[in-house]
């Protein structure tokens, strides 16, 4: 990498730790933190959505799908584009209800609200689990976009390099920090995939009869995939949209539910069809350029995209380039972090301490740094971005998105059939991951958690009747029925 290039990157990271020390100043309490005031509009909000969710994971992930299926992947983001709008219609005006006069700060308050405190903890557990490994995944990404700039640093040092970044201006600025930031970042990607990226890739592969005569007839089209496929993306993807912390805590930092609502219908558009075939695409370009043997036929799959645009792109605009996708895992690993720590923090320690006191400034940023450190070791144990992040998915949907759907929709959900669903989901999904059991046709294994956790809940719920009365926890919510909750709203 020349000189220019590493001034580009440089100067890159010192504006976003100089945003972090900024909103360092202008924080004062635990809302400023972790829910940026309750006071950001939905522009902003909409794009650091989008940049959290698409960001780095998605971005090397994507151009890994790319490589190896070709334009068929861009199908992976619809999902997001579908639960997106779902969640804006659906999920936004019940959870605005539900929180009107609380001030909540995280995802598993709501599930508390309606269950007790017990379920509440369990849902922090399980969500906190889940963030640790998106923000790893996202570490991950960045440290393999490293060791391909930067191929005279060893992955260690390049996963410590990024993992400091991460850490050093979440740690510093909060929520606010992270959505001003993912503003500035999702901007500088889409301008250097959309002015630097696709161009230079044309231009560099011989332009589109070029790239087809590279490639099988499969790659280039949109039918490659199968109903199995599609499948386990949209139970991986979408439900995502209904119990991710990251997401609650930008419905909290609108000032509406109108703006959360709006902010939720720009990130679907962006999600698809913007970044899945600017991602899908550039992959593409990458597995071209193998074949015409401008790069080697045993690179990673993931490693393909950041090893051509190394390879095509001169002194300056390769900086730029860079810039761009380092701030897309930049966009996704602060919002992860935050999420984790706010779990760890407020639904885990802050429960088991028995205390509804919002927390320090600084006991938020020491709990930041902690989860931070504990994201890099378990990046440095992984080797594939995307497989991490759809596991830390699954684990986290197949434990949530059934009592989250029933705190939302039911009249009188009980918190056994909560905390009985929560513990079955989840374990069984952890454990036919973990011990290699093929699901019938191949589907993914949270399909099974997810219908084993309905199972649960259900069984529970209807065909336990002591189970009716066992609800009766302190911390319920007041308000008596998602009827009341929709005609607050209207």
């Amino acid at each position: 990498m020349q000189v220019v290039d590493l001034g580009v990157f440089v100067g890159y990271v010192l504006v976003m730790v100089a945003v972090g020390l900024w909103f360092h100043r202008k924080n004062t309490t635990a809302e400023d933190y972790f829910v940026g005031g309750r006071s950001i509009g939905s522009l902003h909000i909409g794009m650091s959505v989008v940049a959290t969710d698409v960001g780095g994971g998605f971005s090397i992930g994507l151009g890994g799908l790319g490589f190896t299926m070709g334009l068929s992947g861009s199908w992976m983001l619809f999902t997001g584009l579908l639960g997106a709008w779902i969640a804006a219609v659906l999920v936004i005006p019940r959870v605005r209800a539900l929180t009107r006069g609380k001030q909540l700060m995280t995802f598993p308050q709501v599930l508390q609200e309606r269950y007790g405190p017990r379920v509440g903890l369990a849902a922090g557990i399980i969500s906190g689990i889940g963030y640790l490994g998106f923000t790893a995944s996202q570490i991950l990404a960045g440290s393999k976009l490293a060791s391909a700039t930067f191929p005279e640093f060893s992955s260690e040092a390049t996963l410590l390099l990024m993992g400091g970044i991460v850490i050093g201006y979440t740690v510093l600025g909060g929520l606010k920090a992270v959505i001003y930031t993912d503003t500035i970042q999702w901007a500088i990607l889409m301008i250097g995939l959309i002015a630097i990226g696709l161009p230079m890739g044309l231009y560099t592969l011989g332009g589109l009869d070029g790239i087809a005569a590279s490639l099988p007839a499969p790659m280039l089209s949109l039918t490659n995939v199968g109903w199995v496929q599609l499948v386990n993306w949209a139970v991986t993807i979408i439900p995502i949209w209904f119990v991710g912390m990251t997401l609650y805590q930008r419905i909290y930092a609108c000032r509406s539910a109108k703006e959360a609502q709006r902010a939720w219908y720009i990130a679907g558009l962006f999600e698809w069809p913007v970044m899945a075939f600017l991602g899908i695409v550039l992959g593409l370009f990458a597995r071209a350029a193998v074949v015409q043997g401008l790069l080697p036929d045993t690179i990673d799959a993931e490693m393909g995209l950041p090893l051509f645009l190394r390879t095509m792109l001169p002194a300056g605009l390769m900086g730029l380039m860079m810039a761009a996708y380092f701030s897309a895992i930049l966009s996704t690993a602060d919002s992860c972090l935050m999420a984790a720590s706010g779990n760890a923090l407020t639904d885990v320690f802050g429960a088991l301490r028995r205390t509804s006191e919002h927390p320090s400034i600084r006991s938020s940023q020491v709990w930041t740094l902690i989860m931070g450190l504990i994201a890099v070791l378990l990046a440095s144990r992984m080797s594939s971005v995307l497989d991490l992040m759809l596991q830390s998915y699954a684990f986290m949907v197949s434990g949530l998105l059934v009592p989250t759907l029933a705190a939302l929709f039911l009249r009188r959900p009980t918190a056994e059939a909560a905390l009985l669903s929560m513990i079955v989901g989840g374990g069984a999904t952890t454990g036919l991951m973990a011990s290699g059991v093929v699901m019938p046709f191949g589907l993914d294994p949270n399909v099974g958690g997810i219908l084993l956790s309905a199972i649960t809940f259900l069984s529970v719920q209807y065909l336990k009747p002591q189970s009716r009365s066992a609800n009766s926890e302190p911390s319920r919510m007041k308000t008596t029925s998602v009827t009341s909750l929709d005609a607050s709203h209207t």
